[in-house]
């Protein structure tokens, strides 16, 4: 079931917002200060490429996954967990969507804390 979900998240969006997260990755990468938010970045456009049958775990992290959390959530970390949720709640109004919508409730919890989430 994963399989046929993640061929209909792929043509449907799925891979635009892939190339959207791995272009801003590219971003991120260019100065030595980004480049930790970049990881995050393609850590997250792997995930949005192929998301049904995988689950994020947001655990462990260091004093330096600590700073960077703290450092997304402030300039961005929270608008693209807002977005998410709202875009799963939108889903979720009908029967179809509610597996869609499960899956922008996962990107909204990688969307907060990043840094030092495990994708399994």
């Amino acid at each position: 079931m994963s399989l046929i979900g993640n061929l209909i998240w792929l043509i449907f969006g799925g891979l635009l917002s892939a190339i959207f997260w791995f272009l801003t990755g590219l971003l991120f990468s260019i100065t030595i200060i980004g480049i930790p938010f970049g990881l995050q970045c393609f850590k997250i456009s792997k995930l949005v490429l192929w998301p049904f049958g995988r689950d994020v775990q947001v655990g462990e992290f260091g004093v330096g996954g600590l700073i960077g959390n703290i450092i997304w959530l402030i300039l961005f970390g929270w608008e693209l967990c807002l977005c998410h949720i709202v875009i799963g709640i939108l889903l979720s109004i009908t029967i179809i969507g509610i597996p869609f919508g499960k899956q922008h409730f996962k990107f909204a919890l990688l969307a907060l804390l990043p840094f030092g989430a495990k994708i399994n």
